[in-house]
């Protein structure tokens, strides 16, 4: 499950709960307030250890780009390549071995996917990061 939907499926209860509360409105909107804040500051907590994971993981694929060895350099590309080749062949029907069933496709597909994926989510991460965490402190401070 999502990080941030998990949080999120956290604090509705408590909110609904402040709703169904029978005291002030004044008092309902504080609590409601106070609830939110603490909802932003578990978004942003949430929020810089993804960033974080990111980081170290587009720090292990640049220090294996920058390698001096051929082999660390090119392993991921390669496997990548490899999979989308025996996906293609097996869809376009030029593999038909009893061993490689839809199952084993499907699965080497899913790491084609989170491969390339990876790729896409951790440079747009890199670039929408600043951004975000800048408007999560600005609303801390409202």
């Amino acid at each position: 499950m999502n990080i941030f939907k998990l949080i999120g499926e956290i604090f509705k209860p408590a909110a609904e709960l402040i709703d169904n509360v029978h005291t002030s409105d004044e008092e309902r909107l504080i609590q409601k307030a106070t609830l939110l804040n603490t909802q932003a500051d578990a978004l942003s907590k949430a929020f810089d250890y993804e960033t974080k994971q990111f980081e170290v993981r587009a720090g292990i694929i640049t220090a294996e780009a920058k390698s001096d060895s051929w082999l660390t350099k090119s392993w991921r590309p390669i496997t990548m390549l490899w999979l989308l080749a025996l996906v293609s062949a097996w869809w376009l029907g030029w593999v038909d071995h009893p061993r490689l069933t839809e199952e084993i496709v499907l699965s080497a597909f899913g790491l084609v996917k989170i491969g390339v994926g990876g790729y896409i989510a951790s440079r747009g991460v890199e670039k929408i990061a600043p951004s975000v965490v800048e408007a999560l402190k600005k609303k801390d401070q409202v």
